[in-house]
């Protein structure tokens, strides 16, 4: 689907980089996503930003459709109101920093043009594991030290059930998970583990148990779309792009989003998973307690195992489109599927016993049990 917004007029590019005449570089992005016009990246002399545009008229739909309330998850206008209000600064102290904003420019046509600042530092998709560690170890500081004050935030355009509203979006091939020719497709058959569709149906059938379980846990701002392709090194620390999701969340919900996304998207093998996820959990908890906060850490261990649920959906739309041409993010170039299948499907094993760890978990903080015969 084509992006629908024009880069920016002359006069508007001038006025924010210079009279040299600027030049427009597409960037990737999701171009399915309606609220994204398109980004760009702008080089005017030896001046560069990048412009992102907000929109609420490019046709999309379905889960991608623009929407005016301010609460959903996919609210056209938030990210614009998160940078203009500071938001995306808050975290800044500790160590975890969003691009400048060096204008909001709001258009006739009724767009919102945000240009930021280029941001050069190496995106997290190259980094080695230790480096995500430390970019936990700063989640956690910043949650820890903003979790009051931030959670009791009643800024009308945060999100809210960010979670449960964004999973129950996601539909395409749910009746596949229960159609045994689905599951003999060759690429399913020979790549993806043993159990694993019987524990991918358990969590598909306890889904409402897992997000109530998270709309209970200790609250935090939250990104919550926290993921190697949107992060940046600037010197030690990070710089956190797109926070259009920005809202509600359970404290330790953005590290469950990143650490399997990390090998979802071929970024980190999922040989090193387990050691991965168990050092950046550790280092998450030590932000934390850096912080200030003293809370009980099973519950944050609990909101990280139980996030397992973002991922109910991904199984279907493996299956869905096992017999398609496997490309990366953005639609740029082709990935190969036997390697994207193996590695998820693995990824997939794993968050599984997050699931099972947080359904023996939750009984013992006081939660309800996970519905019978479900383990």
């Amino acid at each position: 689907m084509p992006d629908t917004a024009l880069p920016a007029d002359e006069s508007e590019a001038r006025e924010i980089l210079g009279p040299a005449e600027p030049a427009f570089e597409p960037l990737v992005h999701n171009p399915r996503n309606g609220v994204t016009g398109g980004v760009w990246r702008v080089a005017a002399g030896d001046r560069t930003a990048v412009l992102k545009v907000l929109t609420r008229s490019k046709k999309a739909t379905g889960r991608w459709a623009a929407t005016e309330d301010p609460r959903h998850w996919n609210y056209w206008r938030r990210e614009a109101y998160v940078y203009e209000s500071g938001l995306a600064q808050s975290w800044q102290p500790y160590g975890i920093r969003a691009p400048r904003l060096l204008a909001s420019v709001e258009r006739p046509d009724g767009d919102v043009a945000l240009w930021l600042e280029d941001v050069h530092g190496e995106q997290a998709t190259a980094w080695p594991i230790t480096r995500h560690v430390e970019h936990a170890s700063r989640m956690g500081a910043a949650q820890g030290a903003t979790r009051s004050a931030e959670s009791a935030d009643d800024r009308p355009w945060l999100s809210r059930r960010f979670l449960r509203e964004y999973v129950g979006s996601n539909t395409l091939g749910q009746e596949l998970l229960d159609a045994d020719e689905a599951w003999r497709q060759p690429l399913i058959r020979d790549h993806f583990p043993p159990g694993l569709r019987h524990d991918m149906v358990r969590l598909h059938h306890d889904r409402e148990w897992f997000l109530q379980i998270m709309e209970t846990l200790p609250r935090a701002l939250s990104h919550l779309d926290q993921w190697p392709a949107n992060v940046r090194a600037d010197g030690p620390d990070s710089v956190l792009l797109d926070w259009a999701f920005t809202g509600d969340g359970a404290l330790g919900e953005d590290l469950g989003n990143y650490l399997p996304d990390s090998v979802f998207d071929l970024f980190v093998p999922v040989a090193r998973l387990p050691e991965y996820a168990a050092e950046a959990y550790q280092a998450y908890l030590h932000g934390l307690r850096q912080s200030g906060w003293r809370g009980d850490e099973a519950l944050v261990r609990l909101a990280v195992r139980a996030s397992a649920v973002k991922y109910d959906w991904l199984t279907a739309l493996m299956l869905a489109r096992a017999g398609e041409e496997q490309l990366d993010y953005g639609g740029g170039r082709t990935v190969s599927a036997e390697l994207r299948y193996r590695e998820r499907g693995l990824t997939l094993a794993f968050l599984a016993g997050w699931a099972t760890e947080a359904r023996a978990l939750a009984p013992r903080l006081g939660f309800p049990e996970a519905p019978s015969g479900s383990d």
